[in-house]
Parts: structure tokens; C-alpha cells; sequence
């Protein structure tokens, strides 16, 4: 179970069935992030749009719907899981707003590179996951335009798992859940001069 902290369906609570096999961010650590999202970044809801990664039961997404963002991206693997988020966004009358994906979170972020950017993009993978997974996870995000050029990349992990990356500018802790605040890349110099050239006349 878990509860919408804010929004049109403020302190509705939702209750997934006793067999499904998740770990909602606990709201205690929702409420800190969201805190943190609307001091430090100061986005409009309504104008933004979100990724949501390893969606679970759509902790995050439905969040993010109830205080009124209309495009909420939700990948998750497990088709019940997919499949609970779309009903409850139904349900709740915010279907129109998430959409939930039913995929493994590191093969869409494959297939979809350079589709399309997001002013946030939230992953909450599994606590068990290895230092190499996130660092590819990481690397997929960034390198691939899913953030735009304002956008944030929010990691949740294990506060005993210590991430290193360049793009990094703040981790909070809180309890045993840690959020990772990455920035989007900069195009180096490098970069800037491969474009330059690659656009030359031959």
C-alpha cells in the first residue's frame, strides 16, 4: 500500500493485491523528493513531462499525475504491475495523463534513444541490482537525450550503494533509501568539433 502525498487525490491511499511482489518508495522518502523537486527545480507540473523507470505499482507516476502533470511515462516489466498502474490511473480518472509500459527498462531505453526528452526522469530499480548495472542504466539515460537541457535524472538506490559520476550534483539519504540527483550531459569541446565537421561540405 501506498498513499498520494498531494494533488487531486491527495491522501488517497492505494492497495495493490497481496501477491505482487513490490517495494513502493515509502512515503516518507515520496515526501522529502517532491519537496526537493518543487524548492530546487521550480517546475510547472501541468508543462513537464516525466519518465518513470521500474515503475512498480506507479508510486511515483500516479504522484506526479495527482499533482498535475498530462504526460507521465511509466516503464515496467512485470505485465501486472503495467497493468495495475493503467487500471488505477483509470480508476482515478488519469488515464489520459500516465502510460504505463509494459518492457524491461534497460532494452526500451535501447529502442527508444533520441525519440524523445523529459524534464524528469525517475528510476527505482532493484535494491539488489549490481554497481555495473547502475552505471550502464546511468550512462543509457544520459548519453541518449532522454534528459532535456533544464531536465534532471533522479536515482533511487540502497544508501549503502555509493554511485560515482561526474553528473552528480547531490545525493540525499534517507534511512536505507538514497536519491542521486544527476544533471544532463554538456557537449565537450570534442563534441562540438565533430559536429562542426561532420556538417562541413565534402
Amino acid at each position: 500500500m501506498y498513499r498520494i502525498i498531494s494533488g487531486q487525490w491527495k491522501a488517497k491511499r492505494i492497495s495493490a493485491p497481496k501477491n505482487f511482489d513490490v517495494r513502493p518508495t515509502t512515503d516518507f522518502a515520496k515526501e522529502a523528493l517532491f519537496s526537493i523537486i518543487e524548492n530546487r527545480f521550480r517546475l510547472d507540473y501541468s508543462s513537464i513531462s516525466v519518465l518513470d523507470l521500474f515503475a512498480g505499482i506507479g508510486s511515483i507516476s500516479l504522484e506526479f499525475a495527482s499533482r498535475g502533470c498530462k504526460d507521465v511515462t511509466s516503464v515496467e516489466m512485470n505485465a501486472r504491475h503495467a497493468g495495475f498502474i493503467n487500471g488505477t490511473a483509470t480508476e482515478l480518472e488519469m488515464d489520459s495523463q500516465v502510460n504505463a509500459i509494459r518492457a524491461d527498462v534497460f532494452e526500451y531505453l535501447k529502442k527508444n534513444r533520441n525519440r524523445k526528452s523529459y524534464e524528469i526522469v525517475v528510476a527505482d530499480p532493484p535494491f539488489d541490482m549490481e554497481v555495473a548495472q547502475y552505471e550502464e542504466l546511468i550512462s543509457l539515460v544520459l548519453k541518449n537525450n532522454y534528459l532535456k537541457d533544464n531536465g534532471v535524472f533522479i536515482l533511487e538506490h540502497q544508501s549503502r550503494t555509493k554511485l560515482q559520476h561526474p553528473n552528480i550534483t547531490d545525493t540525499r539519504k534517507y534511512g536505507n533509501v538514497s536519491f542521486s540527483f544527476f544533471k544532463p550531459n554538456e557537449n565537450t569541446v570534442e563534441e562540438i568539433e565533430d559536429t562542426e565537421e561532420e556538417n562541413l561540405p565534402s
